[in-house]
């Protein structure tokens, strides 16, 4: 199963790229579409946010046509943007971006690919194969990439108007998003976090993987799982107020904590993929998240022993529908 391919029997799906440019800003480009939608069904969604996250530039795009078409003699495929730009996935796990618009222009192309890893090819695990309303995949944990960027109306730092970057690459397909979603994402070297997760089937579920040279954890239903605010392996907390989230998960021998706090004026909204089509301001992301992740360690049903501690800056923290008060409102920030 091709994972980051097109699923054309899916309500909708959409491709998410966040690039780490030379300066510390961050650029976070949104390609998706809902099949069938009545409105706002193609967006096309360019943020770039400055290190210091004060003067963010955005520009949500709503395409008369999005094309997904697959290149079965080459074993990739292209999101097409008629007269805007396109992203082309290759079948050796490379990317092309290239987008030309009158607000922004942006090339990029990616030189290497860091995957989910090397047991599973997604975080879902086995979960993949379940027709389950949302699927939640992650192309590369880190890609290397040459590009050069240009918004007109924006002042840019001469380092991000063209040079090397990195870039995280995901994707999400299903019927509808969760009526409530956390998303977490933070790397420094060799060493990154990520999860996704939130309320689905009247459950709390999550997905999360930590990659270290030498520690790579992965937890996910049914250790991630609560039921009815129970669960003998995971409890978290989602405090918009506070711009604060907190976790803990554990399997029989492994537990990891994280706990992730943004600045509340470093936050930004999206718009989420809905069966009638986009709909604007339903999550808030920040790039300026400190995310501290512990992990521990037993034998058997011993006492738990403290291993590691890694803390990381300009993570990326994501509140989204129940969770975001602001969810559908005109009101924004902050």
């Amino acid at each position: 199963m091709q994972h980051n391919a097109p699923h054309k029997s899916a309500v909708f799906e959409g491709y998410y790229s966040k690039f780490h440019l030379p300066s510390g800003a961050s650029l976070a480009i949104v390609v998706c579409k809902v099949r069938n939608a009545p409105n706002k069904p193609h967006q096309l969604s360019f943020t770039y946010v400055p290190h210091d996250a004060g003067r963010i530039y955005q520009q949500e795009i709503w395409a008369e046509e999005l094309e997904m078409i697959r290149t079965p003699q080459q074993g990739g495929f292209s999101l097409e943007l008629p007269s805007m730009g396109h992203v082309r996935f290759h079948a050796d796990g490379s990317t092309d971006y290239m987008f030309e618009t009158a607000q922004f222009s942006f090339h990029a192309t990616t030189t290497s690919r860091t995957p989910w890893s090397t047991t599973n090819a997604t975080p879902e695990g086995w979960l993949v194969y379940l027709p389950l309303p949302l699927h939640w995949h992650v192309h590369s944990l880190e890609s290397k990439c040459t590009f050069d960027l240009t918004i007109p109306s924006h002042r840019l730092p001469r380092s991000d108007e063209a040079g090397n970057a990195t870039v995280h690459e995901e994707k999400n397909w299903a019927h509808s998003f969760p009526s409530a979603h956390m998303w977490l994402q933070a790397r420094k070297g060799e060493t990154g976090f990520c999860s996704a997760g939130g309320q689905i089937l009247g459950m709390d579920a999550f997905l999360i993987g930590y990659r270290s040279k030498d520690l790579n954890l992965d937890f996910r239903p049914p250790f991630a799982l609560r039921l009815a605010g129970l669960s003998p392996f995971m409890s978290y907390k989602s405090d918009w107020d506070n711009r604060l989230f907190e976790l803990s998960v554990q399997s029989f021998n492994r537990k990891l904590s994280v706990k992730a706090v943004a600045p509340r004026g470093s936050f930004f909204s999206l718009s989420s993929p809905f069966p009638e089509g986009h709909r604007e301001n339903y999550l808030g992301q920040s790039f300026k998240a400190t995310i501290e992740v512990k992990i521990y360690e037993r034998k058997w049903f011993g006492q738990w022993n403290h291993i590691r501690t890694d803390v990381f800056e300009d993570g990326s923290l994501e509140f989204g529908g129940a969770y975001y008060p602001l969810a559908g409102s005109e009101k924004r920030f902050n």
